[in-house]
């Protein structure tokens, strides 16, 4: 069964930073997967965080996130991570990681939520002020 499982959350202070971590399981991060974070707060819809192709290492970055967060890929390894620097309390959010697949790696389809085919259960981040 294709499964990825998030790691890593947790509580924080404004300021701090947290690494999490991806790993697939069932499948592999063969060159056509590109890997998303997403993430969602309570009443607000899910939105695309950052992402990273396996063919090519095209990244994608919100514009809330850019020059904080940085996106990397082991996808030999089936696991992607992202760190989290310069934490701030409207980060404070459910993160999900998504694997999808296909033959174009553009930034509009990895910021696509729907682009993505496996889903995680989701790690909870938590900033305090």
């Amino acid at each position: 069964e294709a499964q990825l499982v998030e790691s890593g959350g947790g509580l924080v202070q404004a300021g701090g930073s947290l690494r999490l971590s991806c790993a697939a399981s069932g499948f592999d991060f063969v060159e056509d997967y590109a890997i998303g974070w997403f993430r969602q707060a309570p009443g607000k819809e899910r939105e695309g965080v950052s992402s990273i192709s396996c063919r090519d290492g095209t990244t994608y970055y919100a514009d809330s996130v850019k020059g904080r967060f940085t996106i990397s890929s082991d996808c030999a390894k089936n696991t992607v991570y992202l760190q989290m620097s310069g934490l701030r309390p409207e980060d404070t959010a459910v993160y999900y990681c998504a694997a999808g697949r296909g033959p174009d790696h553009t930034i509009l389809i990895l910021r696509t939520l729907y682009w993505y085919d496996y889903w995680g259960q989701g790690t909870q981040v938590t900033v305090s002020s």
